[in-house]
């Protein structure tokens, strides 16, 4: 999908080009992938529906594997996945096209199997909203850069709605959900939010829609550390599939493909 703007990537096509950003990383099911970042040394951060199939349901977290700082085929770690867990309550809205309401929602955090190392990548920290205007950016896979990371590196928060939900002015294609947005806080880059779809506000101009962070991970970081935490599904829930004629949807696609 285009944004109303023609957006200026940065795609780090050189290894050396992902120092720094080694805690992004392409997150792998098989059928396709999202974009999804290390909050802790185990814990990773994306969108909901990456973790559920194109028929609405549940992925095993076996079938998961997060290759942090994934460049054409190699990765600076590569992680399987044990456990995952999504808000209580995150469903499939009845149309993406029409129903943003699961939006806020849209968050998952996946534990993997072994922690990743601070030599290989260091963590990004949530940071908390601030005001409309903000300058951020967006570090992404996506169609047609599958393979490299991209960076765009100068959008902005354009709204704060009812319930959490944020718009960007940032170009978001197939592939992008579940990718950070970054905010600078105190000097530092931290996440502000993660893209989950694809919308349209009156006037017709293309907004990419993500969600306030700091209390749903939190409420997640306390169910995944604990022993008893299960992920809380329904059967309705699901990601996006590819192909699909959607106004709403920052979508999977399949690698090297459309």
């Amino acid at each position: 999908m285009a944004s109303a703007q023609q957006a200026n990537f940065d795609v780090m096509d050189r290894r050396g080009e992902l120092l720094g950003w080694e805690a992004v990383g392409r997150l792998d099911s098989g059928g396709g992938f999202c974009t999804a970042t290390l909050i802790a040394r185990d814990i990773v951060l994306t969108a909901a529906h990456c973790v559920f199939d194109q028929n609405g349901q549940p992925l095993a977290a076996e079938r998961i594997r997060f290759r942090a700082g994934y460049h054409r085929g190699q990765s600076i770690a590569d992680r399987r996945v044990v456990k995952w867990v999504v808000p209580d309550g995150y469903q499939r809205a009845a149309t993406w096209s029409h129903d943003a309401s699961m939006v806020p929602r849209d968050v998952a955090l996946l534990r993997l199997d072994r922690a990743i190392h601070a030599a290989e990548a260091n963590p990004f920290r949530v940071a908390s909203a601030p005001a409309q205007g903000s300058a951020v950016s967006v570090v992404s896979y996506g169609q047609g850069r599958a393979e490299v990371l991209s960076r765009e590196a100068s959008c902005a928060l354009t709204g704060h709605y009812r319930d959490g939900i944020l718009t960007f002015d940032c170009d978001v294609t197939f592939g992008s959900s579940g990718a950070p947005v970054f905010v600078r806080e105190d000097g530092r880059l931290r996440i502000l939010s993660v893209i989950s779809a694809m919308g349209s506000l009156e006037g017709g101009s293309k907004v990419a829609l993500g969600m306030t962070l700091p209390d749903q991970v939190q409420a997640l970081m306390a169910r995944l550390r604990s022993d008893a935490a299960r992920p809380i599904v329904t059967k309705g829930a699901r990601r996006v599939g590819v192909g699909e004629r959607n106004n709403i949807g920052a979508r999977f696609v399949t690698p090297g493909g459309g």
